[in-house]
């Protein structure tokens, strides 16, 4: 890991400074990019956008509000809050209410996304520090001096102040006994920010056009049907890698907060003054497809998660990198038959189908890139037939 802590930092940084400042360029990352070549740094200063009032207002209030969802509504016990799918619908009434009665505009989230995402980029590394500098008791001379009072024994320092601030040093972080910090930053900030940044680009392009074109209302759709998968799935989502294994540092909860409400939304984003006519019968193509992705995914997810109920599977036996034997069950039926990780097939497709709206533009197909990047990336599995594609890969 050792290796990659630099390139992924700069990485986000250059992509969230093309897709912050693409809306001021018509959605044209050649003309952006010109523009910083020609401009450099103090160009890209120049026109940054800043953090305002408003947008610091915008994000307490909503992080405030599923915060308070996170704790107060009632759920079932699990290994964690289980209540995902009531603050989802609680999240989607509470913002359409307070726009159907006129309390709140959503628009205003469009018109200070730049200052919105710009507040994030900073805010949310802030956040990182301060929660990095709680699990650590001081770094004083580049003294290594111990932790503070982690709040769960699975936590500790790799003797590299870089990989630890980037990686993450508690697996499970917690305020008091209650507020799972993962779980807010994933799923109930990062997750749920979609579906809030979805109807606000379609109830702004309504705003402005006075109709909501057939892409924007297939991308919305898309994006609904994949986030209520989610939170459908969200008990069994403690048992991925994101909750399983990744540390809560940089590379998670800064990525939650940030890169997946600025990315993962952006095809949205560009419809709203960019609207495609797809024709009925090409938007229930793509419609009809992306469902069914989507679908197939969460059909997946059901399967490995509830392998008791008859699915055919095998005891593996493997080591960790500390030398330790465990075992896993692999299931050796249904979709897990027919390779490794198949339900990567459905999850880039499905991201391929949202930006589909877009058509001939590349901007809005960055996140499909960047999720098979992703997704190829974790392919850790050395002996087995075929690792996603049957009969191919």
């Amino acid at each position: 890991m050792a290796e990659t802590v630099h390139s992924p930092i700069v990485t986000y940084a250059s992509m969230l400074s093309l897709l912050t400042l693409c809306p001021s360029f018509d959605g044209s990352v050649v003309q952006t990019s010109g523009f910083l070549w020609e401009n450099g740094v103090q160009g890209l200063v120049n026109i940054w956008p800043r953090p305002t009032a408003i947008a610091w207002k915008i994000i307490f209030c909503y992080g405030a509000f599923e915060a308070a969802l996170q704790l107060l509504l009632p759920g079932k016990r699990v290994e964690g809050p289980d209540n995902g799918l009531a603050a989802y619908f609680v999240t989607i009434a509470t913002y359409l209410g307070l726009w159907w009665f006129g309390i709140f505009n959503p628009a205003i989230v469009y018109d200070h996304s730049g200052e919105i995402f710009s507040a994030l980029i900073f805010g949310s590394f802030i956040f990182c520090v301060l929660f990095f500098l709680c699990v650590f008791k001081t770094y004083l001379f580049v003294l290594y001096l111990g932790h503070v009072a982690p709040s769960s024994s699975d936590s500790g320092s790799c003797g590299n102040l870089i990989i630890d601030f980037y990686w993450g040093m508690e697996l499970y972080p917690r305020i008091g006994k209650n507020f799972d910090i993962k779980v807010f930053t994933n799923c109930r900030f990062g997750m749920m920010s979609l579906v809030v940044l979805a109807v606000t680009y379609c109830i702004k392009q309504y705003e402005i056009n006075g109709r909501v074109s057939d892409s924007m209302l297939v991308n919305t759709i898309l994006m609904l049907v994949y986030v209520t998968k989610f939170f459908l799935w969200e008990a069994g989502y403690w048992n991925s890698m994101d909750i399983a294994h990744d540390r809560a540092g940089f590379y998670i909860c800064w990525g939650c907060l940030v890169w997946v409400p600025c990315i993962y939304t952006s095809p949205g984003m560009y419809l709203v003054n960019h609207p495609v006519e797809l024709g009925t019968h090409l938007a229930i193509y793509i419609l009809v497809a992306g469902s069914l992705c989507i679908y197939i995914n969460y059909d997946c997810d059901i399967q490995k998660n509830f392998y008791s109920l008859g699915w055919l599977q095998i005891v593996a036996t493997y080591k960790t990198t500390a030398s330790e034997t465990k075992t896993s069950l692999l299931l050796t039926s249904g979709w897990w038959g027919l390779a490794r990780h198949f339900h990567y097939v459905p999850e880039i497709l499905s991201s391929f189908f949202w930006p589909h709206c877009c058509l001939n533009q590349f901007l809005p197909y960055f996140y499909v890139i960047y999720v098979t990047i992703l997704l190829f990336h974790r392919l850790y599995c050395e002996r087995v037939r075929y690792r996603i594609v049957p009969g191919i890969y």
